[in-house]
């Protein structure tokens, strides 16, 4: 466990998706943060209802585990494929609902705030986004899948934003 002193958080971010959930939990501060754990939970072979309920699950252990201060989450990105952003709704809405029922406040971030905190440049590619969360995290490990990547670059937003917001500059 994380001991939280002056300016300390701890963020649980997520990328949300119901075939893979990226999460990635993140703690220190804007200046000094570093990767508790990361992940995706997620399992394609499941029915529609349970993958939502193992979304939920999912989320209520890592929050017991890892007793995040708060949850940085990206906002639904509207695409041409209503089918996948009905989807990605239905796990925001589990997410959300998560939150509420463990007392936890959700941040969210569009996906170019995330990309302007964490590179300067609000059309990044993922690539780039990637590569900048590991070396803002200072970690050689690379995740399997972008969800998990992306997870981690939502969190270290939360934390920069939420420091900014401590200070009264938002």
């Amino acid at each position: 466990m994380v001991k939280r002193r002056g300016i300390n958080l701890t963020i649980l971010g997520i990328d949300p998706g119901t075939t893979r959930l990226g999460y990635a939990v993140v703690s220190g501060t804007p200046g000094a943060p570093f990767l508790i754990s990361s992940g995706v939970i997620g399992d394609k072979n499941l029915s529609k209802e349970k993958r939502l309920w193992h979304i939920h699950r999912g989320l209520l252990a890592l929050i017991k585990k890892f007793m995040p201060d708060i949850i940085a989450l990206e906002k639904l990105f509207f695409s041409k494929n209503v089918k996948t952003a009905m989807m990605v709704a239905e796990a925001r809405g589990v997410i959300l609902l998560t939150a509420q029922l463990t007392d936890l406040k959700v941040y969210e971030y569009a996906p170019q705030e995330i990309k302007i905190a964490l590179t300067s440049r609000g059309n990044a590619d993922k690539k780039q986004v990637a590569a900048m969360a590991g070396a803002i995290l200072k970690t050689n490990y690379t995740p399997r899948w972008d969800d998990e990547s992306d997870a981690m670059a939502i969190a270290i937003t939360g934390l920069v934003h939420r420091r900014v917001t401590a200070k009264g500059r938002i």
